[in-house]
């Protein structure tokens, strides 16, 4: 009986040390686990000089946070090329390879629906970017969050650059002295949140600030450089002299018109602005070819998408990261630069 009792006994011990040895294996796997992320992320279109700056930035965080935390991050960046479709297709993928996040730059904005129900129903957390789903979308769960910038605020200070060079000198924008100063306006996307604020209070602003405006004509580019300038070739072409001055959503847009302006050899100094502060609008400026933009902060616009990213990705609390508003939003910070 002692035998049995004592092969019992070096059994239960045997198999306690199994059981510890067992946890601290997966305890060790689990922590071993947690050195490395996977993040997905989906852009609308990365020929986009804005969002294609935002990639940049991103890539130089993903590597600095792995030499400054020690985690390992794999982080895979697509282009929807402006499908919708292949966008859902996208996201569809990042889930079934087991991501830990997804950052997402929604060619719809209207039809996010869709991501939104899929992340949820893989637990994934979605950092959305630049283009803001609708508010209802936004309150289906707490894992959604959304960074860019306030769109009204970006249009004030637009506004505000030839509110102050009418100030200093109407006749640097009423080029031809009758009193009126004569635009015309390239649009961004007709469902893009942030073009239809950008256009109703730049001019808005304007008015608000005494400049005596007269729209002549204005069209929807896209944010495209290459539309921008076909559009600004045409009006060139039906309005000669009467423009003064281009109000454009955004700089690749601006870029465009001052390329129709160079191709026609146009020596009236039409005053540009554009919108969004890129790398290439920056040299526009400097060149002297826009005569102002609104630059956002990219690369903290970069460093929050993907703190909040990393975060959900580790399991850490958002909130200690980043301070967010109402739980999910963050706005980047943005200023008016402009020939003095």
């Amino acid at each position: 009986m002692r035998k049995i009792h004592g092969v019992i006994a070096a059994a239960f011990v045997l198999l306690l040390i199994f059981a510890g040895v067992t946890y601290k294996n997966f305890r060790a796997q689990e922590a071993e686990n947690k050195k490395s992320i996977r993040i997905g992320v989906s852009l609308y279109r990365g020929d986009d000089s804005f969002i294609n700056t935002l990639r940049t930035y991103l890539e130089e965080q993903a590597k600095e946070y792995e030499k400054t935390n020690g985690v390992k991050v794999v982080m895979e960046i697509v282009d929807a090329k402006g499908d919708q479709n292949a966008q859902n297709s996208q996201v569809d993928r990042f889930i079934s390879l087991g991501y830990n996040a997804i950052c997402v730059n929604a060619v719809d904005r209207s039809m996010t629906s869709n991501i939104i129900s899929r992340a949820m129903d893989a637990k994934l957390p979605v950092v959305f970017f630049n283009r803001e789903p609708v508010e209802e979308d936004m309150r289906r769960w707490e894992k959604l969050y959304y960074v860019g910038i306030n769109a009204k605020e970006t249009a004030i200070l637009q506004g505000n650059i030839l509110v102050e060079a009418y100030k200093k000198d109407p006749a640097s924008l009423d080029l031809n002295g009758d009193g009126k100063v004569s635009y015309v306006l390239l649009e961004g996307e007709n469902s893009h949140q942030d073009s239809l604020i950008r256009t109703e209070w730049s001019i808005q602003t304007l008015k608000d600030g005494g400049v005596p405006l007269e729209k002549i004509t204005g069209g929807i580019a896209n944010w495209d450089r290459s539309q921008a300038s076909a559009w600004m070739e045409q009006w060139l072409s039906e309005y000669p002299d009467q423009i003064e001055v281009v109000i454009c959503n955004n700089d690749d847009m601006a870029l465009g018109a001052s390329d129709a302006l160079e191709r026609n050899n146009i020596k009236r100094p039409i005053k540009i602005v554009g919108i969004d502060g890129t790398p290439q609008g920056i040299e526009g400026l400097q060149l002297g070819k826009i005569f102002g933009t609104v630059q956002c902060d990219s690369k903290e616009y970069a460093h929050i998408i993907f703190e909040i990213a990393a975060a959900e990705s580790l399991g850490e609390n958002v909130q200690e990261k980043v301070t967010l508003k109402d739980g999910k939003y963050y706005e980047c910070g943005q200023k008016a630069v402009y020939q003095q």
